[in-house]
């Protein structure tokens, strides 16, 4: 089904038309026509199958056709569960909505507290919003939520997984009735603890799940290499060397600390690469994620905080350097590349210990990742070894005259008696 076939207004299907959407993908197809009905919606579908645009174009449709009564306060609200993911949704809703008269405001912490307080009370028409920072503006009555007619929570499963469930119930218990707004809810995985929260706060729901079968894993060529521990980092500058059209590449590993280690080596061998993780302050955050789409670094190294929420146009490889221990951030590893019907390779590097987690990952996708023992030519074993960093010295330890008047003393030894023996025997 093609974007023409919808009955969009014109400002939405401009804002369609300038970012060079053509075909619906199959949760767009299922889940735009029920939501333009006035229909709550549920969908369930991998990353990188099109939920964003499914439900700004449908939220912009809606807005446009039933205008703003009266007031300047909020009439939609979507939550997601990360700074990364807030802040790419805004980006796509300027740029969907660029002919739409809608200022779209994303809040989110860690940066601009007062520039987005200023922004809430000058009057928005759309907030993008992680929870704790709304709740904290919404509780000094920056704002209100009197008169929100639109809810989209994206990314449900993984507010559970942050444990933001307790800040969710708190904003929708503040909303209108459900019977009064229209709310679409999506999830990579629709658990019983998601269904419960979309039976208590939406007005039953249409339910429109796509299968991974249908989307992502087809897209992505994978590929799985049985290497040694040792055998990885030459492996990688070997598939980095090989491979062509490799200028935008993510690869994931399962700690910081091997984030970091890696890094460096690939900067010593002349990769610009950077680091991605979950203690890096956000100003920095946003400067390496603009530096990595606008072609600035070819690598961005990787933990899971990486693997959802965040699109990236034209990423052309994912490396699993370390193979996840949870089978779902695999799905939502690969996910980065062959997004909204393009095409990307997923390479895994699966070693002695971490090889463990192959069937899991095979179980969870239902298909046999296609897999290969690594020739000669394949390694890169000539590269530049970082400089060992000198250890910092020990400061000595500074000490009193008393102490060291006592340390020079020296214990004279006793005297034994006459006949060898000690006193008192």
């Amino acid at each position: 089904m093609k974007f023409t076939e919808l009955d969009l207004p014109a400002e939405v299907r401009q804002g369609i038309e300038a970012v060079g959407f053509t075909d619906l993908t199959p949760v767009q197809e299922e889940s735009i026509p029920l939501a333009l009905a006035g229909h709550d919606v549920t969908g369930k579908a991998q990353t990188g199958t099109g939920k964003t645009a499914a439900f700004l174009i449908s939220l912009f449709t809606r807005m446009l056709r039933n205008p703003r009564k009266t007031g300047s306060n909020p009439r939609a609200l979507i939550l997601a569960p990360t700074r990364e993911l807030v802040a790419q949704i805004h980006d796509d809703a300027q740029a969907l909505g660029a002919h739409c008269p809608f200022k779209v405001q994303p809040i989110f912490g860690g940066v601009d507290y007062q520039k987005q307080r200023d922004a809430l009370r000058d009057g928005v028409d759309v907030i993008v919003a992680t929870p704790g920072r709304l709740i904290d503006y919404a509780k000094q009555k920056v704002f209100s939520f009197n008169h929100i007619e639109f809810l989209v929570i994206d990314e449900a499963d993984r507010m559970f997984d942050m444990g933001f469930i307790r800040d969710l119930r708190f904003i929708l218990r503040r909303l209108p009735p459900f019977d009064q707004r229209q709310t679409m809810l999506f999830s990579a995985t629709m658990s019983h603890r998601v269904r419960e929260l979309a039976y208590e706060f939406m007005n039953v729901a249409e339910q429109v799940e796509v299968e991974p079968e249908q989307v992502t894993a087809e897209l992505v060529e994978q590929l799985l290499f049985h290497v040694s521990r040792r055998e990885k980092f030459p492996l990688l500058l070997g598939l980095l060397a090989q491979e062509e059209n490799a200028d935008r590449i993510m690869i994931f590993v399962n700690t910081k600390k091997e984030a970091e280690h890696l890094t460096e080596r690939l900067k010593v061998n002349d990769f610009k690469a950077a680091v991605l993780s979950g203690d890096i302050p956000q100003k920095k955050r946003i400067r390496i994620l603009d530096d990595f789409k606008q072609g600035r670094l070819r690598a961005l190294v990787a933990t899971d905080v990486a693997s959802r929420g965040i699109h990236i146009d034209d990423v052309s490889h994912v490396i699993n350097y370390d193979l996840p221990e949870d089978p779902e951030d695999y799905v939502h590893r690969i996910g980065r590349t062959a997004r909204a019907g393009a095409q990307g390779k997923a390479f895994s590097l699966a070693d002695e210990n971490l090889v463990l987690h192959l069937p899991d990952i095979e179980g969870y996708i239902g298909r046999k990742v296609p897999s290969c023992i690594p020739g000669e030519n394949d390694f890169i074993w000539d590269y530049k070894r970082p400089h060992p960093r000198k250890k910092a010295p020990v400061p000595e330890k500074k000490t009193s005259g008393a102490e060291k008047n006592k340390s020079s003393r020296r214990r004279r030894p006793r005297r034994k008696p006459a006949g060898g023996k000690p006193a008192g025997s």
